[in-house]
Parts: C-alpha cells; structure tokens; sequence
C-alpha cells in the first residue's frame, strides 16, 4: 500500500501540481484539496515557534480538537490555540489510528465540542493575564452536531469564544489552515487579523449541505460550492481574509517544510509589528477594523414607502374567539383532535398546542416590537432604515427571495432597529423577523447591530436585541458569518460604556443567530419556545441516526441543563426587562 493519500484529480496524469493546474480544478475539487488528510496541522506548525510548552492540558473529551500553547516567536510570547483536525497529517499514522475505534471516537471527525471551546477562552484570557499575543490555527469541518454538545451548552460556549476575542486586550491574529467551516471556524476567526493559506477554505455550510438546500439533492455540490464562493482567494476578494499566506511549489501536503517556512516568514512581520502593543488601544483599533466589514446597499426611499409597514402574524379569531385547529393534532395516544381552539388558550401558551405541541405561529418582528415598548413609542432608525441586502455571489434566486420577502414582511431586511420606550425608559431596540429568510444572520444584520449600538452609546440608553433565525445566510457566502464577530464587537461597546444590554431568545434561534447576540447581555428566554441551540434537531438525528430526546431543544430542555434562567411569556416581556435594566441603571 502507498504511503501517502491521492484525490482523484491527483492519479490523473495531466494534473502536476502548478498553479494552473490547482485553478482549472473545480471548485469542489479546491474544496477537497484544502482539508486533504496529509496538509499540515496545527501540531506540524507549532515548529516554527520556540519555547513551546502545552498549557490547560486536560483529558476531558474533546479537549484534543483545541490545543494551547505558550510560545515565543523572535523572543516575543505567544498564546498558540489551534484547532487539531487529527492525530496526524502523516498518512501512514492516519491508517493506523483508524485501526483503534477508541482515537477515531477521541478525533470526533475534527469536530469540537464544548470543551474544546472552553479551553479556548481560557487560553484567551490567560493570554492577557500574561501579555501575549494570541496566534489561532484553525481547520474544522464544523462543532460537533449532537445532543451531549447541545446539553453542554455548545452554542453559548462558541458565543463566548468570540466574546472573549471581541474583549481581550493584547492583539489577535488567526490562520485558517486548511478547511474553516461554519460556526467551528468563526468561533476563532473574529480576531484583529485573519490570514489564509493559499489553498485553504472558508464556507458558511458544506458545499453538500448546501446543494441538498438549494437543489433539493446533495449530487449537485459542486454547483453548490461555485455559487458560495468557498476558497480562501475569493474570501480575500470579498475583504474577510486579510492576507494570503503562499504555499510554495504546490499545494502544502506536497512541500511541507517550504509551507512552515512560508507561514513563519509572515508571522512574524506580524508579530513584530505589534511586539509593543498597549493594552489600552488594542479595543480601539479592533473596533476601527470591524466597522468595515461586510457588504449591503441601500434601497431607494421611493422603493421602502411600496412596501415597508408593520405586519402580523398573529392568528385572527372568528368572532366566536375560536381558531381552527391545526390538521395534524394527535394526541399521545395517537388519536386525533378536530375542534377549534380559543384564542385566549392560544394566546396563554403562546401560540403552542396544548395537545400535541405544536407552533401556531412565529410571530413577525412587528408583533416583538409591540410586545416589547411601550404603546406607539417605536421609532424606525434613520441610520438603518434604508439598510438592505447585497447579493455579492449573484447567488441562485437570491434577489428574487429578497424582493418576494419584503412584500410579505414588510422589512427591508431580516432586522429592524429603532427607539423606543418600556415603562417610560428609553432604550434602542432591535428586532429579528424569523419570516424573512428564516430570520438568518447576514451582513445587514450585523451593520444595523453595529449602528444601533452605536446610537445607544450616543443615547446612553439601554440596548434590547430580540433573537430569531435559523443560523448563517447561505446566500451570502462566509461574509454572512464573519459579521457575527463585528456583532460581538458591537455589543462589547455598549457594555464597555456601560450601559445595560439584554437578549430575548426567541423561537427558533439556532447558528449563527444562537452564537452570536443571542449568547450576549441579560439572557430571557421565550415562553413554550423551542428550536434553541447551535445545531438543529433534523441535523442531529441525519448525523447521529438517533432521535433526540422529548423536548430537545425547547425552553425546559434548556431549563433543566442549566442553561435558560429567565423564561418569559410575551404579556410580561415589558416589565420584566424594565426591571432588569432598572437595576443596572
């Protein structure tokens, strides 16, 4: 047996390695190349810094997949925290540990789970203790998609790895080493530079995840994957990777010892450059960084006025009080129910069947808005209100969606920010619309997160975010995800400020949504909610072949794991939240 791994377009004998031959492979092909099992990982990198001795150590699961390190680089200390996909990128080491069912079980597929992500923060705030620069390798295909990492809380520890970049004082530097994929990447990815090597990728979704959403069929990926745009070269054009970093003489499986040398040469300009940092500037200049990222436009006023009004989705009864029941109501003992059901029942389990559990409804951005502030006291932000998505893929159907969906809704986008006032308190809010494309977090989002918190900071008011959606936009590629961190960023200004920030996680907010300002601020969770977490149920089941446990992911679930405090019906939302920015007043 040969001692090393070939793709397929590598036993193709016309294939030889050179730059025009890596550029004529098909997207799906660079996709495959970046995490080819014999590319470098963070263990071989680590040779390229000096002084390089293990820190946090653990034999919990998982804290394999997130290695740290302290380090020096030209005599400078360094945090190393690297994502280790493997045991090995040696192969014939690779076909021997595959031998031993217990390593394939302590790899978990590369895929970290909740303790990998709090060694993370941990090494992140160690770093500042101790006045290190922090260096990130990162090669994920993703975070662990089971049950035991949703019961262990996976989304808010991803959340407060970001957070804990968006705060540290010393400066941030990550390197995507091979294949960055989802929230596992962006967990370690928010940070004040972030580098690529040449052949490496960063997506938002697999590309066969994406085919099955958008063709219906997981055959089609590499269609999927040219329409994301998922190289680390086309992440560099549309400005969420910094700089590419060279792999000399072909792809770095081939040349490893020229690759170390490569990414060596680069660090340490970098490392060198920010070798006198001052910890009390280090926000400041994060800040100026992150308020450029992303992509949007801005809709014609004229445009905005045929169809920008508020929109309900609350169910409207007979004037009997009485809504029809919904058609697929069994009951545990499987029989089924066919009477019409109060509104007042409704209303008082928040839309959820008392029968058999199911949502009547999700309510629109509109209906939160009116739960939230007080009577007639919301007014739409100038600054945001002409924010609108960017199609910068020319993704299949996109502005199709858009224009469809803001008819329906009645927003520009899946956000709307605005003042408003709770119990005579003035506050800036922003609401999320589960109805606009699933709610999902793209780069508008994270532009109007940006501006109202800047305007609760000039108000020195209170900010109120309400959370829904169902994780990242596809349509817009990885620069959907890269605005989580310029989130993060936002908020941690208006907390800096000192100002009081509270979350209202609604159902369902999952992803992208969950990681990011969901996992921020005053935690309320939303009566009878369900769908809360990183990875949805139907993900979990596909990847473990296993049903999730009754009431997966729903309030109590998260109630009886330790993670949902504060559980708050709709008609309590505006004193509850009075209360808690009272006291922080």
């Amino acid at each position: 047996m040969d001692n090393t791994f070939q793709l397929s377009f590598e036993q193709d004998l016309n294939f030889n390695y050179s730059y025009q031959s890596i550029d004529n492979l098909s997207e799906y092909g660079k996709y495959e190349l970046s995490f080819h099992p014999e590319r470098p990982k963070y263990l071989d990198y680590i040779s390229i810094f000096d002084v390089v001795e293990p820190c946090l150590e653990s034999d919990e699961f998982g804290a394999c997949l997130i290695q740290t390190h302290r380090a020096e680089l030209e005599g400078i200390p360094i945090m190393l925290i690297g994502q280790q996909s493997g045991p090995s990128s040696n192969y014939t080491d690779l076909l021997e540990s595959l031998k031993d069912p217990e390593t394939v079980r302590t790899w978990n597929h590369g895929m970290p789970v909740p303790a990998s992500y709090e060694r993370a923060v941990k090494a992140i705030q160690l770093a500042e203790e101790e006045q290190r620069v922090i260096i990130i390798f990162v090669d994920t295909p993703g975070a662990d998609p089971t049950e035991q990492s949703e019961a262990n809380g996976i989304a808010w520890r991803i959340g407060d790895t970001i957070h804990a970049l968006a705060d540290v004082k010393v400066p941030t530097i990550s390197l995507i080493m091979n294949r960055a994929c989802s929230g596992g990447a962006i967990a370690l990815t928010g940070t004040d530079v972030t580098m690529a090597m040449e052949h490496s990728t960063y997506l938002v979704i697999t590309p066969e995840a994406c085919s099955s959403i958008l063709f219906h069929t997981r055959s089609r990926a590499n269609e999927a994957a040219e329409a994301s745009q998922i190289t680390s070269k086309e992440g560099y054009i549309h400005g969420i990777v910094d700089e590419l970093i060279p792999e000399p003489n072909g792809p770095a499986h081939r040349n490893k010892q020229q690759t170390l040398a490569s990414v060596k040469t680069v660090l340490r300009e970098y490392v060198m450059n920010d070798s006198d940092f001052d910890p009390k500037t280090i926000f400041e200049k994060r800040v100026d960084r992150w308020k450029k990222i992303g992509h949007w436009e801005e809709i014609d006023p004229s445009e905005l006025t045929s169809f920008h009004h508020p929109v309900t989705r609350l169910p409207v009864p007979e004037s009997s009080g009485y809504v029809k029941r919904h058609v697929k109501c069994y009951d545990t003992d499987g029989n089924r129910h066919y009477d019409p059901v109060s509104i007042k029942k409704l209303q008082k389990t928040n839309y959820v069947c008392g029968v058999c559990g199911h949502r009547y409804v999700r309510p629109s951005a509109w209906d939160y808005i009116n739960w939230i502030v007080d009577d007639d006291s919301f007014s739409e932000h100038d600054e945001t209100k002409l924010i609108a998505d960017k199609d910068i893929l020319g993704f299949p159907g996109y502005v199709e969606k858009l224009k469809e969906t803001r008819r329906k809704t009645g927003l520009v986008s899946a956000m709307i920010t605005g003042n408003g006032i709770i119990l005579g308190r003035d506050v800036v809010l922003c609401a999320t619309d589960f109805g606009f494309l699933g709610g999902s977090f793209c780069m508008s989002t994270g532009e109007k997160v940006w501006r109202a918190a800047q305007i609760a900071i000039d108000r020195m008011v209170p900010l109120i975010l309400q959370a829904a959606g169902g994780g990242a936009r596809m349509h817009e590629g990885c620069s959907s995800m890269v605005s989580i961190p310029k989130a993060h960023v936002a908020i941690s200004c208006v907390e800096n400020a000192g100002l009081p920030v509270v979350t209202l996680i609604t159902d369902p907010t999952l992803g992208g949504v969950a990681i990011g300002m969901a996992s921020r601020g005053k935690q309320l969770f939303e009566f009878n909610a369900g769908h809360i977490g990183f990875s949805g149920k139907r993900v979990i089941e596909q990847y473990t072949g296993k049903k999730t446990s009754k009431g997966f992911q729903t309030v109590d679930w998260l109630k009886k794991h330790g993670h949902a405090e504060r559980i708050i019906h709709p008609k309590d939302l505006r004193d509850v939240i009075y209360s808690l920015i009272k006291s922080e007043n």
